[in-house]
Order: C-alpha cells, then sequence, then structure tokens
C-alpha cells in the first residue's frame, strides 16, 4: 500500500476508507485486524476496572479504540485503551484526541507486538503519554512505562496473580486474575 519514501499526513489519513481500521505510524498506513474475542475480553475488563476507578475519584475521562489519537502531522494512534485525566481535557474534540493521553494501553496481538513494543513506546514517551501499559495475553502480564528522562522507563511487570498499580493513579489496584481469562 505504500511506496518508499513516502509519507502520509494526518489529511490523507482521514480520508483512508472507513471500512477498515488504520494507524498513521511514521507517515504510514498500517492496517489493524480485527481483535480477537480473548483481546476483546481483556479491554472490556481493563476498561471496567479503570474507569470504574477513574469515574469514582473524578480524575477525567477513559476512552477506548477505535478512537483517533493524532501525536503529530504523521501518527495517529488507534489505542486499545486510554485516559486523559482533567488537566488534559482540551486534548479531547468531537473528532478525536488532539495530542498524548496521560495513559495508554495496548493489548497485544499477532500483528502489532512489533508496533507496540518498539514504534508506538517511542512515539508514546515522545509525545508525552505519563504512563504505558503493554497488556500480553500470552503471558499474561502487563507491562508498566512511565514518564522518564529518555522517553518511557519499564517500571514494573504485573503477573496474572498480582494487583497491577499505577504511579499515575495512586490507590489504583487492578485484580489481574479477572482481567484475564483462565485457560482450560
Amino acid at each position: 500500500m505504500t511506496q518508499p519514501g513516502i509519507k502520509f499526513t494526518v489529511d490523507d489519513y482521514m480520508t483512508a476508507p472507513e471500512e477498515k481500521r488504520y494507524q498513521l505510524l511514521d507517515g504510514q498506513m498500517v492496517l489493524a485486524p480485527s481483535p480477537t474475542s480473548r483481546h476483546q475480553a481483556i479491554v472490556r475488563e481493563l476498561s471496567a476496572a479503570l474507569h470504574r476507578f477513574v469515574t469514582e475519584h473524578e480524575l477525567g475521562q477513559m476512552w477506548f479504540a477505535p478512537l483517533d489519537v493524532v501525536l503529530s502531522d504523521h501518527d495517529v494512534a488507534q489505542t486499545d485503551l486510554l485516559y486523559v485525566s482533567g488537566a488534559r481535557a482540551g486534548t479531547v474534540t468531537e473528532a478525536n484526541i488532539q495530542g498524548a493521553p496521560d495513559l495508554v494501553a495496548e493489548v497485544l496481538s499477532p500483528g502489532s507486538t512489533q508496533h507496540d513494543r518498539g514504534y508506538k513506546r517511542t512515539l508514546y514517551g515522545r509525545s508525552g503519554v505519563r504512563e504505558y501499559w503493554i497488556v500480553d495475553p500470552e503471558s499474561r502480564t502487563v507491562e508498566v512505562y512511565v514518564a522518564g528522562d529518555h522517553g518511557l522507563d519499564h517500571r514494573a511487570t504485573y503477573r496474572r496473580h498480582e494487583a497491577l498499580t499505577s504511579q499515575l493513579l495512586p490507590g489504583l489496584a487492578i485484580d489481574l486474575e479477572s482481567v484475564f481469562p483462565r485457560r482450560h
């Protein structure tokens, strides 16, 4: 779909076919396949727990894909989950999020692992995301990265039998037993 040396812009992205789910990463249109049922179940459980906490404490707003997050003229991500604090509420528009959310969570899929662990982690760090969660359904872990001097630095890895906590959201504790479905 792309030619070497050609970078697409946000304007190009906005005219892509609506029936397909794309992201614009470093000027390249990346087709995101439909998530699996396990992926969706994990997003649902994480979203519910995070939404409950954010709402109870009146901290801001929770969002989930598909929703465009415009980070630069050559980067429009569709994150699985994102949190925008009250302080960054001005980034939320009717059409999309214009700027970095406070927290982004990506649930790995076979086709997204390289982008989520590589370019997106760098992109989110460069753009001002304060905390990034990489959720791995296979290992049933959540890696937490926090903003540091050189982008997003690894803070902790939580396993299925542990409670996920957040430096960004003090008091949050998500029981990962409820997030990762049991294997049969």
